[in-house]
């Protein structure tokens, strides 16, 4: 399992170009601080750990709050889902997740063991999708995680493609960093000196130095030699995995590199070469032929007017907002599919952006190796975009995310609130998050309670999306009549149907596709308000607390699952 990431003492920033743009680089600063402190920090810890000062975090911290990137949450600031539409952007532009994942899901489904694609990042690697499975002892690496080349069964196939300056930076950062501190993904190196282990042998994951590093040449040469690469313990003890390329049809490089994981006590490291090599090759062989057949991208709609909304926003707030941060960080969702490379001009263009505020950002972005020349006069994103939150937020929950949603709904109208979904069975609906009011009489139902659905506003709003052959066979005729009605006018509202004196509203919650998924609701004693001034007064709250709450599911969901219970 990948270890808790050690604290590590205030980091100096590194000198940057003249023209590289200050505010965007203590932004990203913070954001990246907050993802390797688990996604929550108080401002007293970022100052300490960013050095900067504590009038330059707040402001930092507060036009990150007005883009919607993190939650200012009393004395902490949180990372929140809205943020990984950086991380979107990457993977959007890369398209391999979008049109390799489900190879990967079926390779998954057929071995029944985990299977990853990964990218190389400099002298690592960096995952871009996960199909895990659901075991006591399971698979913990997360989207977005970044591992050293020389840990990894994928490793060596990338370092096939290095140049002398990669291998001189790749030993420059073992010799610096000896102990994988700077991968809180992996546990870091129990020992700095010693053998890491033969290619076919068992590997003690804590050894390097100098042999450890020469058994990473090897292996590299072996992968040059067979196509695939093999991890036997290199991370931790019992964790295992083959890897074969998937190769660009255009350049024949290394696209990326698929892996199946797996551990000792079901497969050893011969049973990864004799069981599960052929069918990831047949595997990796329909990746490629699926890149070779693809057809180009059809570019989809530039964000637009975000110029004009960061110029608003510090007419609002005034000092508080940095509009140079808020414009730097927005260039980054002009990249997406069919927009993996641009020019100065066409970023510019799609943000609406000055061309001389888009150039200083993208010398910024170059300095912090997130953005990447690709060629005479275009830029492109590279993996370490992936850094800013998403490893953290893609392991998210539908509960996680309507939390927040409903305690503000909660504070707004005074009432408790709720989010449901619908029970395998169709006929419950179970209680998966709720925020509470201080009141001497409040509706007190536990997350985890189940009841009748046809009985509760959020039930009839899970039912009345069910298609007909999907909703419960003899439901009345009645029930048939209210639930057409749901549907009709977008809500449901019960009065003292499952108790007397409760009265609750409920609206649906949305996925990517337009199902409904959950329902959020509020509930109130029926002498607080008429069934009319429910509607008058609660329903518009709630269906923006709704809206607010799709919007962060169809981000996080974009290239993640994101579970709903």
């Amino acid at each position: 399992m990948p270890a808790t990431p050690t604290p590590e003492p205030p980091r100096q920033l590194p000198a940057a170009p003249t023209e590289a743009v200050t505010p965007l680089i203590r932004g990203i600063a913070v954001l990246q601080r907050l993802t390797e402190a688990g996604g929550t920090l108080p401002p007293s810890a970022l100052e300490r750990e960013t050095g900067l000062a504590r009038a330059t975090v707040d402001r930092v911290t507060a036009t990150l709050a007005r883009m919607g990137y993190v939650r200012l949450d009393g004395r902490d600031v949180t990372l929140t889902p809205r943020l990984m539409e950086l991380g979107n952007a990457y993977l959007a532009a890369l398209r391999l997740p979008a049109l390799l994942s489900g190879r990967a899901d079926a390779l998954a489904d057929e071995l029944d063991e985990s299977v990853s694609l990964a990218v190389a990042d400099r002298d690592g690697i960096r995952f871009i999708h996960q199909a895990t499975r659901r075991r006591a002892m399971s698979l913990s690496f997360r989207i977005g995680d970044l591992l050293p080349a020389e840990r990894t069964a994928p490793g060596p196939l990338f370092a096939t493609e290095w140049t002398d300056a990669d291998w001189a930076r790749w030993r420059a950062r073992r010799a610096a960093d000896p102990q994988d501190r700077a991968f809180p993904a992996v546990p870091p190196r129990a020992h700095v000196s010693g053998d890491s282990g033969g290619f076919d042998g068992s590997a003690d994951s804590g050894d390097s130095g100098d042999s450890g590093d020469e058994d990473f040449v090897r292996r590299t040469a072996r992968a040059a030699e067979d196509g695939w690469a093999l991890d036997d313990q290199l991370i931790e003890p019992g964790l295992v995995a083959v890897s074969v390329p998937v190769r660009d049809p255009r350049t024949g490089r290394v696209a990326c590199v698929a892996s199946v994981v797996s551990h000792t006590s079901r497969h050893t490291a011969g049973d990864l070469r004799t069981s599960l090599l052929p069918p990831l090759r047949a595997a990796v062989a329909d990746m490629e032929r699926e890149l070779r057949l693809a057809p180009p991208p059809q570019p989809g709609p530039p964000p637009a007017g975000l110029a004009l909304w960061t110029g608003a926003s510090k007419q609002e707030l005034g000092r508080e907002f940095i509009e140079s941060l808020a414009r730097g960080l927005t260039l980054l969702t002009a990249f997406g599919e069919g927009r993996a490379e641009l020019t100065l001009s066409e970023v510019a263009r799609a943000t609406g952006l000055a061309r001389a505020t888009a150039r200083r950002a993208l010398i910024t972005y170059e300095h912090l190796g997130l953005v990447t020349a690709a060629g005479g006069r275009t830029f492109r994103l590279t993996p370490r975009v992936l850094s800013l939150g998403f490893p953290l937020l893609s392991r998210t929950s539908l509960p996680r995310i309507a939390e927040p949603h409903l305690a503000a709904l909660a504070d707004r109208v005074g009432e408790s609130t709720a989010l449901a979904v619908l029970a395998p069975s169709g006929e419950e609906i179970q209680y998966t998050a709720r925020a509470t009011t201080h009141r001497v009489m409040s509706v007190n139902i536990t997350t985890g309670t189940r009841l009748p659905a046809h009985a509760t506003s959020l039930g009839r709003v899970l039912l009345a999306d069910l298609p007909a052959p999907e909703r419960r066979p003899g439901e009345p005729t009645a029930l048939d009549r209210v639930l057409a009605e749901v549907r009709t006018q977008g809500y449901a509202l019960v009065d003292g149907e499952l108790e007397e004196g409760l009265r609750a509203i409920a609206v649906p919650v949305r996925d990517r596709t337009g199902r409904v998924v959950a329902a959020v609701n509020v509930a109130l004693h029926a002498a607080r308000r008429t069934a009319e001034e429910c509607v008058r007064d609660l329903l518009p709250a709630l269906a923006e607390t709704a809206a607010g709450i799709e919007t962060d599911l169809h981000t996080a969901s974009r290239f993640t699952d994101v579970p709903l219970t």
